[in-house]
């Protein structure tokens, strides 16, 4: 893995650009949910713009429940592979599934892409984080996890803004133009630079799928699927919060998506070394960061002012979390390491699917476009209530080693 001192770092940065690329797919439809559903469903965008901007995120959900199905299964089935060839495979099928969201003529149809998209997400995220692991060594394994999802991060940042100034200027297909492009310099990025391993023909199917029969590895999962789903009930419906509940004009939308893409690259990046530090305190500290903030966001949603204040606070909090989770995953699952790095993706995209849904069931049920920001308070709070719950039983029946 380290037969060059520069080849680790590049194999990382390869990564990284897969990771940006998963972040502009999975991100960037949320700031464009009016322009899709304009196009897409143009007779219930006349009878009602709520009806058909809650119809849309779907979209979003679909593309999570396609992860929630992909990360355990993909992982599993390919943990006794060589780990570069397994990325390589993931990449190209990225590419080809968000090519035909690019093309796919009806909503149907680019549902049924978007489901296909989210596939080969969390496994490539989680076969990516072992190589980052492998890459960091002991003592910093966080930091490589983190490493690789600031691809992610630093999407929010450039691609989803840019995404969605190209979406709303010129059609948000175009947007997907990007994305295609991004995951095509990935794999070939990867191809080149991650390093060769021996697969392990022992880690089989059913070996993997041994995680499941761990209390603690349910846990974590828990605490990413609800805790996480909090800043997803926001960021999917960013757009309508900026414009309707805040009252600004459509191109503060993509400054807003700025700053939270900053949030989350910082979050990420503060996680990641706090997760080294004292993984439990982190994960404690950052989720009431989170749920204080998505509080925050809740009180002050009238007010574009407070709202990128806010906004920022959330993101910064929630990708700071993100790294967390993974880490203790890592810690609790033994020696399926493969399906549990993945896994931390499908709870998290479970958060998402289920942000999504909730979120748009509040707006259609007509109480606001800020009511959102409340179901993620409510959804941090339970998230932070199942990882005190986690950590007490722990400790009272001492299953694992200290991680305190």
């Amino acid at each position: 893995m380290t037969s060059a001192p520069t080849r680790p770092r590049r194999a990382l940065l390869a990564l990284a650009v897969g990771s940006f690329g998963i972040g502009m797919t999975e991100f960037v439809v949320m700031g464009l949910l009016p322009e899709i559903a304009r196009e897409l469903l143009p007779a219930a965008w006349a009878s009602s713009q709520e009806d058909a901007i809650a119809q849309a995120g779907w979209l979003i959900t679909l593309y999570a429940l396609g992860v929630v199905i992909g990360a355990p299964t993909i992982a599993a089935s390919v943990a006794k592979y060589p780990r570069h060839r397994v990325m390589i495979l993931l990449a190209a099928a990225l590419t080809l599934f968000n090519a035909l969201t690019l093309v796919l003529p009806t909503f149907e149809l680019v549902a049924a892409s978007r489901l296909l998209a989210g596939l080969p997400h969390g496994a490539y995220f989680g076969i990516g984080a072992l190589v980052a692991a492998d890459v960091m060594g002991p003592g910093n394994r966080a930091k490589g996890v983190a490493f690789v999802l600031t691809g992610l991060t630093v999407a929010n940042v450039v691609g989803v803004p840019l995404g969605t100034f190209l979406g709303q200027n010129l059609g948000w297909r175009w947007a997907f133009v990007l994305v295609v492009a991004i995951f095509a310099a990935a794999t070939a990025a990867i191809a080149v630079t991650v390093p060769r391993r021996a697969g392990e023909p022992s880690r089989t199917l059913r070996a993997e799928l041994g995680v499941f029969r761990i209390g603690q590895v349910w846990f974590a999962l828990g605490i990413g699927a609800i805790g996480f789903g909090g800043f997803f009930a926001v960021y999917t419906y960013v757009s309508p919060l900026v414009t309707e509940a805040a009252g600004s004009p459509a191109w503060v939308v993509p400054i807003t998506l700025v700053i939270l893409g900053i949030g989350m690259t910082v979050g990420n990046l503060v996680g990641g070394h706090l997760a080294d530090v004292d993984l439990i305190r982190a994960m404690f500290g950052l989720l009431g960061l989170l749920a204080l903030s998505l509080l925050l966001l809740a009180l002050t949603s009238g007010w574009i002012v407070t709202v990128v204040i806010f906004v920022f606070a959330v993101a910064f909090a929630a990708s700071a979390v993100s790294p967390t989770i993974q880490t203790r995953l890592m810690d609790v699952a033994g020696d399926n390491q493969s399906i549990a790095a993945a896994l931390n993706h499908s709870a998290l995209n479970t958060g998402n699917a289920m942000g999504a849904a909730l979120g748009g069931a509040v707006i259609a049920a007509g109480f606001g476009f800020a009511a959102p920001v409340w179901v993620g308070f409510l959804l941090a709070l339970a998230g932070l209530g199942i990882a005190a719950l986690s950590v007490t039983l722990e400790r009272r029946h001492a299953r694992t080693p200290a991680l305190v």
